[in-house]
């Protein structure tokens, strides 16, 4: 059987794609491209609260926006102030700052991160920004005295 240039060309190209796409995988030809994740639906009681307890109960947690409201596209800080299960401030904590929007399956357009502490607790976090209205999670994995713990909180922009 004899294959025409163009032919061979346009099958080494779609070739190639499949490749870079991560292979044959099974959800790759079944029609599955993600876009179920993309789909997720907010949750009807999503809790917007801006204080709550660690997922382990190690740490009582409120964040503070240094702007109200909160701006699309903007870049600013807040401030992370953390207890512990005495009601003391957390010092020399090491906090990784993660997140992104959950219906969406994209994280912050910047890098977030921790940039100072504050003092009796609080933590300057700097370099968020919004770039869109929705559901944005942001995650914060909190590390002292040999113990860690997560904590996520919903925010939804209009």
């Amino acid at each position: 059987m004899k294959i025409k240039l163009p032919l061979l060309i346009l099958l080494t190209v779609g070739a190639l794609m499949i490749a870079a796409c991560g292979g044959e995988d099974e959800a790759d030809f079944n029609g599955d491209t993600g876009a179920s994740s993309m789909n997720m639906e907010m949750p009807e009681n999503l809790d917007t609260s801006r204080s709550k307890s660690s997922e382990g109960g190690i740490y009582e947690v409120t964040v503070t926006s240094n702007i109200d409201p909160l701006d699309l596209n903007e870049i600013h800080s807040w401030t992370v102030h953390i207890e512990d299960g005495e009601g003391n401030g957390v010092e020399e904590a090491t906090i990784l700052v993660d997140g992104g929007m959950p219906q969406h399956n994209h994280g912050f357009p910047t890098e977030p991160q921790i940039t100072e502490e504050l003092g009796a607790g609080d933590y300057l976090l700097e370099g968020i920004k919004f770039s869109m209205a929705g559901w944005w999670e942001m995650k914060l994995d909190i590390s002292s005295r040999g113990e860690s713990d997560t904590v996520v909180f919903n925010i939804v922009l209009n």
